[in-house]
């Protein structure tokens, strides 16, 4: 804050018409005809110098060093209007050089000062107890400095005229870092920003917002993706800016993949009507914008969950070969031995410049509470006869069911309409905002169908 312009005589007027004359050298005690100032201090050939203090009617006071009737040297200047303090060198009755300004309203300023104004270098603390350290001009923070805000997020580079404006680098108090161009407070330019939640975006930004911003995640391939019974598949995914192109620019968001299931399928593509859920297993089948509803169906990675085959046969003394068509660690291998695929809660993926890839995935088959019911006259079953229950995952491992009947071996998802859903689980959202779910319409084929899986590289639909 400026120190006040009020009256203070550049040059303290003489004595015109006095009853009786000032003190010619040393120490005096003068009040001047106008009754606004009286001084007390040092004299010499009739002019205030040396060390004194003049009072202003006001109750304002300066208190220090004079030279030749003018308020120059080391002082001390109180103003009562503002309640503000100033220690420091004055040249001409105003604060210039270094100095201590105090602020009544809170918060004080050490540094240089140009006729009662900050100019140069200083450390600034304003009301709120925010800091301030560089270079000032008219009173205002411009050229290089660096600041430590109240919600200790810490700023070093340009200013312009109280603003952040050049280049600077932005420590947020949660932890993440912005290095760039800034423009009126605001990003503003090319710029880099790490956020805490692992997102990085490095690109263009306009008042603050990033121009080539994710918008949309997108799952490459046909329309309908084919993949035949028991076999992985890989999805690739980008993200995608509000115009299609690749936001290759933001790295580090995090995609969850998960997989549903048709409630009620069709004939043409599936042997199975329905899958009767449990009464421990509900759940509201959910809308997919394919027109159809689905349940959730878990997507598992062919990771074996025991020792290798060979070390498994060793331990149990047995070193006969794998059972007659097992080809190693396929759903069916693995459930024929007893083994499991690996089915984490959540697939996730970080995204590298606009890409992500999710591999080897498999459908395997129906969880617990999860009962699937064949057509009545569908091609699998003779006219006339009732659904059949077809056996769950437990079942097939269990060998039986409650009513004595053998269960046959099911180790693959059962063929089709399925669908594949990616969502963004960033942790924080970026920027507060989280992408819109991606949906891919996946159809498992029949083995021994010939029917020939489609690209998955293919571009298509999210």
């Amino acid at each position: 804050m400026a120190a006040s312009n009020e009256s203070s005589p550049a040059s303290l007027p003489q004595r015109r018409d006095p009853p009786g004359r000032p003190p010619r050298n040393g120490y005096g005690v003068y009040v001047f005809p106008n009754s606004f100032f009286r001084y007390e201090g040092e004299w010499k050939e009739g002019k205030i110098h040396g060390h004194g203090k003049l009072l202003f009617n006001d109750g304002s006071y300066y208190e220090g060093e004079f030279a030749d009737g003018e308020i120059t040297g080391l002082g001390c200047r109180y103003w009562a209007w503002s309640g503000n303090t100033y220690s420091g060198h004055f040249v001409l009755g105003e604060p210039q050089g270094r100095g201590v300004m105090k602020y009544k309203a809170g918060g004080h300023y050490e540094g240089e000062l140009s006729r009662g104004l900050r100019a140069g270098r200083g450390f600034l603390v304003d009301r709120e107890g925010q800091e301030y350290e560089g270079s000032f001009h008219d009173n205002r923070r411009h050229g290089r400095g660096q600041m430590l805000f109240k919600n200790g997020d810490q700023y070093e580079g340009d200013w312009v005229q109280d603003r952040r404006q050049g280049h600077g680098v932005l420590h947020c108090a949660d932890g993440s870092t912005y290095e760039g161009q800034w423009h009126s407070d605001v990003f503003s330019g090319l710029g880099s920003l790490a956020h805490y939640s692992g997102v990085t975006y490095c690109g263009l930004w306009i008042n603050g917002h990033p121009v080539e911003q994710a918008t949309r995640i997108v799952i490459l391939g046909p329309e309908v993706l084919e993949v035949a019974q028991g076999a992985p598949f890989t999805l690739r995914v980008q993200l995608q800016q509000a115009h299609g192109d690749l936001a290759k620019s933001e790295s580090g968001r995090v995609l969850r993949i998960s997989a549903g299931i048709r409630y009620v399928q069709l004939p043409t593509y599936s042997e199975v009507s329905f899958f009767k859920v449990d009464e421990d297993h509900q759940e509201t089948p959910m809308e997919t914008p394919f027109g159809f509803q689905c349940i959730s169906y878990p997507l598992s990675t062919p990771t074996w969950r025991g020792p290798e085959p060979k070390a498994a046969r060793e331990i149990a003394g047995d070193e006969s070969p794998l059972p007659e068509g097992d080809q190693g660690d396929t759903p069916s291998g693995l459930a024929a031995r007893g083994g499991q695929c690996h089915c984490p809660e959540d697939l996730r993926q970080r995204v590298e410049q606009g890409c992500a890839e999710f591999r080897d995935l498999l459908l395997g088959p129906p969880p617990a509470g999860r009962q699937p019911f064949l057509f009545l006259h569908s091609p699998h079953e003779k006219a006339g006869s009732k659904p059949r229950e077809m056996p769950t995952a437990q079942e097939a491992a269990g060998g039986s069911r409650p009513d004595g009947t053998t269960a046959e071996l099911v180790a693959d998802a059962y063929p089709g309409e399925y669908v594949i859903l990616i969502n963004d689980v960033t942790t924080p959202p970026f920027l507060g905002r989280t992408l819109p779910t991606a949906f891919k319409h996946l159809r498992v084929l029949a083995k021994g169908t010939g029917q020939k899986p489609q690209d998955p590289e293919a571009r298509g639909s999210s």
